[in-house]
């Protein structure tokens, strides 16, 4: 796959063009990017996912932005294994938001691309203001001469799988209902920063990040966690909150013990993966009812594998 930013000319003989945020890539976005492949192959096309630098929520509201579920890189290293030819990243900007949805789809699909084939989910919007839907979308595809095909929805017993649904179970801290919804781990990228060092002086030493502030965060508690670190995945559990314990952080932070891990880890980057939450993050009224607290999490995220 190529990621690139700007699309004119990929193919003389015309492109297939799958459309979305692709906000957290989940179980509904898997379906739509098969559907683009099978009738790009079908028609010897190239496939092309048409996505966002940023969310479009960065530009459209001024306050309240939308909490993404994936970094740019994290999308990046997921749709690499699919079969997608390419990734267009969209600088979406105060200007293009403008373009009404026939100069989006004449502009854009047919003028810069030269689509044949137009795949978007079944609540698909696009155009100033979202004024175009999925059946503006068909028509607009009749009269520019591309097929359309609308992916619908995808639905885990009553409930439509949805990027609005995987913030609300993460933020719940219902990683298994998210996985569900995903098909994998919600993760966290960061660099492991220098913390207070209370974990080391009290025998369970952790690995600290910070989550980037536009990402959704778990639910602060203590979770059963896998760490990816230089290419190696450890069991770890990971405590997402404020640390009431010794005087609140005034930042969330995700301090993760990793399981037979020991030495320096400051200033790499770790991946961790949250499998499912042990309990809530409390203050305690001692060192020493901590540390018991902990050896019982270790315990109870040991039972946790052992089940696997």
């Amino acid at each position: 796959m190529k990621v690139l930013e700007n699309g004119n000319g990929i193919s003389k003989n015309g492109v297939g063009i799958g459309l979305g945020n692709f906000d957290g890539l989940h179980i509904g976005h898997m379906s739509l990017i098969s559907c683009l492949f099978k009738e790009c192959r079908k028609r010897n096309i190239v496939s092309v996912l048409y996505s966002y630098k940023r969310h479009t929520d960065e530009v459209l509201k001024s306050k309240g932005h939308t909490p993404q579920i994936l970094t740019l890189e994290k999308k990046k290293e997921l749709l690499e294994k699919t079969e997608i030819d390419y990734l267009y990243l969209e600088d979406f900007s105060r200007e293009y938001a403008n373009l009404s949805p026939e100069e989006f789809v004449s502009g854009i699909l047919v003028g810069k691309f030269g689509a044949k084939v137009v795949v978007a989910g079944f609540n698909y919007t696009f155009g100033k203001k979202g004024a175009g839907d999925v059946e503006l979308l068909m028509e607009l595809g009749n009269k520019y001469g591309f097929e359309c095909f609308i992916v619908p929805p995808i639905k885990i017993g009553k409930e439509a799988v949805s990027s609005t649904l995987v913030r609300k179970y993460v933020k719940k801290g219902l990683m298994e209902k998210v996985r569900l919804l995903t098909g994998r781990y919600y993760s966290i990228y960061g660099t492991v920063e220098m913390g207070r060092q209370i974990g080391s002086t009290i025998g369970f030493p952790t690995a600290n990040i910070i989550p980037e502030d536009y990402l959704v965060i778990p639910r602060s508690g203590v979770y059963v966690t896998r760490t990816n670190l230089d290419g190696v995945l450890y069991n770890s559990i990971t405590n997402v909150g404020h640390n009431p314990t010794f005087g609140e952080l005034k930042k969330v932070s995700c301090e993760t013990h990793i399981f037979g891990r020991e030495g320096n880890l400051y200033g790499k980057r770790i991946e961790v993966f949250f499998m499912a939450k042990l309990r809530d993050e409390r203050k305690f009224e001692s060192k020493e009812d901590l540390c018991a607290q902990i050896n019982m999490d270790i315990n109870a995220a040991r039972e946790f594998y052992n089940a696997l």
